[in-house]
Formats: structure tokens, C-alpha cells, sequence
């Protein structure tokens, strides 16, 4: 008998790993690489598509409290990220080859885990297995379209799309160092970001080129749709002149070390791998034919001569309307689960947003598929810690349209959480509330030696 888990990406891993661990037999099934996805390419669990930074490890901050929970719990993409980190500030970024190879040599290690190579059409040839005992599904923002369309069928609901964006990726050789500088904000931390300032008229010439930069056709492309976190560099410089200097490209903060000079804008590169051969353009996801990004992105000084590794590819992300359709163990519910065998989701397909998040579900959802089959009492979280909060966000949102949502302190809820919000001082705010968070998702620890002794 085996729980199934549809999925090698984060969500998937992480479910199978906490499953196994438990000594619970899982089939892993992930179509690499038999198939791919557009933006896939390596045939290792666990890939990376969009960036490599995991965002914040200030606990002080919504991403850095959501690894500090998934660290007390045990999580295995956080050990993998912190074997194979590169340099970024304050953020926990990763050279992603190395964590994906990680991540793959930890799961096919676990003699409880079985990978099978196929590409899923429906659900009910996984239920009706003989050996079946539970479903994770993890098949992320990229499921393919037929079992996409069964999802939707079995559940009765219509899917919602966004579009989502990688952004390049340039040889750190091929960057100007005469016209860029490392540097960190304010001066404080470490300078690991490469900074490529540009002055009021390079700027407005860079511009007046991206905004009518010719896009490549995406199917059904529609900029309604596109998710602010992760929207095209082209989509967000149309709203106005100057909101990529309030975004990506602002300048406040960042002085040129030596001769303390200021720019009207600047471009950060984040470095990508452990040899910082690459490194990522910071916020310049786009749709832009690869020519016109060479073109465009040339206008930047430090980029005239770059040469690009991977260019910036963009694709349809796909996301259930969760609310009324998973509980906060991110299972089916019962009266739209039409098998025999519980149901699991997780990952970006939940409605949860980024790396790590989807990490967190893929958590959450293994423990709980564990508590199914033994006949243990589900695992819940509360809502004042960040993971708790995030299972409630997708399980009982009630406000108008569902979005995707990232970890950040304004989805924790509690008596406690209300009072620590009354306070006056932010900086004390987040170190509280924190505090408060860790603390809760302790007690259940301690509460729960069936599942975490």
C-alpha cells in the first residue's frame, strides 16, 4: 500500500519526504523526464524555474518566519537550501542546479520512496490502483492540461489562470564592471547584489524601448491576468514613467561606494549559482522576443556587451479557487471527493505563492496524508503561525477575488495576534508577533509526540 504523490517539484518533495520519514511507502510520480513543461529543463526533482532566491531569513519578516517554522518542523527543501546557498544580503538564495540535485539525491535515497516516470491524465487511475491508499497532488501552476481539466471536472469549479515570468539570466563575465558597483542598501549587510546605475536619460531612453519592445505571443495572454507578484518588467513599466524606479529599479539607498555618488535608476543583478558565474536581472521577468530583450536590456550601460545564459521565458500558471474546496489540512473536501481514498493538494495550485510557501503546503499535506492512512487526528496548524495562517488563507478566504498569497505577518490571526497589532512600534510588532508564532507552533509540537517525536 502506498500514499501517491503526482509532482517531483517543491510541494511534492517535501510531501514525499515527510510521508516517508514517517515510514509510509510513496509512489512519486513526476513526468520528467519522460515530458516537460516550457519552463522546465532539468530532469531533477525539485527544480527552480522562476529565480533562485527563497526570499528573507529575518524572522522579523513573513518569508524568514515561514522557514523558521518549516525548519522546526523538520522540512527538507530548507536543509537542502541551506547545504547549497549563494550569497544574497539578507535572502536565502540558492545555486539552483546544486539544490535541485540535492533535493533529488535526498528523496531517491528513502527506501520508502519509489519515482515513477509517467505523465497523469486523471485522478481516478491513480484512486482505483489497487495499492492506493491516499493522493497528494502537486502538480504546481504548470499542470498539464488534461489532468488540469479533470481536476476542474471532479471538483466542479472553473479554473483561474495568471501568467508568470523567469527572468534572464546573464554571465557575470559578460557585465561592465567600469559601469557597475556592489554595494548594499543604506550600506548595511554584505554587497552581494551587482548594481548597474543608469542616469536620467539612459533611463528614459531604456524606457521609451521596453515599453514598445515587441512581445512574444503567449496563448490567451491577457494582462488582467497577469499576478503582481511576478508581473513582466513591460507590464509594470505601461503603468507609468516611474514605477519601475519605485520598484525594481529604485535607486534610494544605493551610492556608488567609492565616490558616494547617486543614480536616477538602478538595476540590481542577484547572483544565481555557487561559483557566481550567473546572475539573475532582478525583477525583469518578461515576454519579450529574445532579440528584443538583448536589444532592450543592452540599453542598460553595465549590460551593453552581456551575454545571456538563459533568456526570460513566460507561461500560464493554473490555481484552484480553494476556498470551499480544501480544508486547512489542504485535503479535498469530503462531498466533492468522489474516491475511496483521501485527497491532497498542494503547492502553487493551491492559491499559495512562492518557493517556500508552496514548500510549506507540500508539508503540511504530507503529515496529514500520514495522519489518514494510520487513522491519526489530523495536523493543524493555527492560525497565528505563518503556515497556519497560509492553509486558512486558502481554505476559508471569504473576501472578493482569490489571489495567490505569500507569507506576511497580515494573514496571522488571533486574540493575541489582535493585541500585538495594537502596539505602536513596528519593529517591535514583528519581533512579537514572531515571537508569538514560533511559540504556538511549539505547542503543538509538544503536543503532538504521535507525529513529531
Amino acid at each position: 500500500m502506498a500514499v501517491y504523490v503526482i509532482g517531483g517539484g517543491l510541494a511534492g518533495c517535501e510531501a514525499a519526504y515527510q510521508l516517508a520519514k514517517r515510514n509510509i511507502q510513496v509512489c512519486l510520480v513526476e513526468m520528467k523526464p519522460e515530458k516537460y513543461t516550457p519552463a522546465h529543463h532539468n530532469q531533477d526533482l525539485g527544480e527552480l524555474v522562476c529565480s533562485n532566491s527563497l526570499k528573507s531569513e529575518d524572522p522579523e519578516t513573513g518569508s524568514g518566519l515561514l522557514k523558521a517554522e518549516m525548519r522546526a518542523l523538520g522540512s527538507l527543501l530548507i536543509a537542502c537550501a541551506e547545504s547549497t546557498k549563494v550569497p544574497a544580503g539578507g535572502a536565502l538564495a540558492v545555486d539552483r542546479e546544486a539544490f535541485s540535485a540535492l533535493v533529488t539525491k535526498r528523496i531517491e535515497s528513502m527506501p520508502q520512496i519509489q519515482r515513477i516516470s509517467a505523465e497523469i491524465h486523471t485522478l481516478r487511475e491513480i484512486a482505483e490502483r489497487s495499492d492506493c491508499q491516499g493522493i497528494v497532488v502537486a502538480t504546481g501552476p504548470l499542470t498539464a492540461e488534461p489532468l488540469a481539466q479533470d481536476i476542474a471536472a471532479m471538483l466542479g469549479i472553473n479554473r483561474l489562470s495568471f501568467y508568470d515570468a523567469a527572468a534572464p539570466l546573464v554571465y557575470a563575465d559578460s557585465i561592465d564592471p567600469e559601469k557597475s558597483f556592489r554595494a548594499a542598501r543604506y550600506g548595511k549587510g554584505t554587497a552581494d547584489y551587482i548594481n548597474c546605475p543608469m542616469s536620467k536619460d539612459e533611463y528614459n531612453a531604456f524606457y521609451d524601448a521596453l515599453i514598445r519592445g515587441e512581445c512574444a505571443d503567449v496563448k490567451d495572454f491577457d494582462e488582467k491576468c497577469v499576478y503582481e507578484g511576478c508581473m513582466p518588467v513591460e507590464v509594470m513599466a505601461r503603468r507609468g514613467a516611474d514605477t519601475l524606479r519605485f520598484g525594481p529599479l529604485k535607486p534610494v539607498g544605493l551610492r556608488h561606494p567609492e565616490t558616494g555618488e547617486s543614480y536616477y535608476a538602478v538595476v540590481q543583478l542577484r547572483q544565481d549559482n555557487t561559483d557566481g558565474t550567473l546572475y539573475n536581472i532582478v525583477g525583469f521577468q518578461t515576454r519579450l522576443k529574445f532579440g528584443e530583450q538583448k536589444r532592450i536590456f543592452g540599453m542598460i550601460p553595465a549590460l551593453a556587451h552581456a551575454e545571456y545564459a538563459r533568456y526570460g521565458v513566460m507561461h500560464r500558471n493554473t490555481y484552484l479557487q480553494s476556498p470551499g474546496i480544501l480544508t486547512a489540512t489542504f485535503s479535498v473536501e469530503s462531498a466533492l471527493n468522489p474516491f475511496d481514498c483521501p485527497v491532497f493538494f498542494a503547492g502553487q495550485i493551491t492559491g499559495v505563492e512562492g518557493y517556500m510557501e508552496s514548500a510549506s503546503s507540500g508539508l503540511i499535506a504530507g503529515l496529514n496524508a500520514w495522519a489518514s492512512v494510520t487513522g491519526n487526528e489530523p495536523v493543524l496548524l493555527p492560525s497565528d503561525t505563518m503556515m497556519g495562517a497560509l492553509a486558512s488563507y486558502v481554505s476559508t478566504y471569504g473576501g472578493g477575488d482569490f489571489q495567490p498569497m505569500g507569507a506576511n505577518f497580515g494573514i496571522l490571526s488571533s486574540t493575541r495576534v489582535s493585541e500585538i497589532r495594537g502596539l505602536r512600534d513596528k519593529k517591535q510588532r514583528k519581533t512579537l508577533l514572531s515571537q508569538h508564532a514560533l511559540k504556538s507552533l511549539q505547542q503543538v509540537i509538544d503536543a503532538r509526540s504521535d507525529c513529531f517525536a
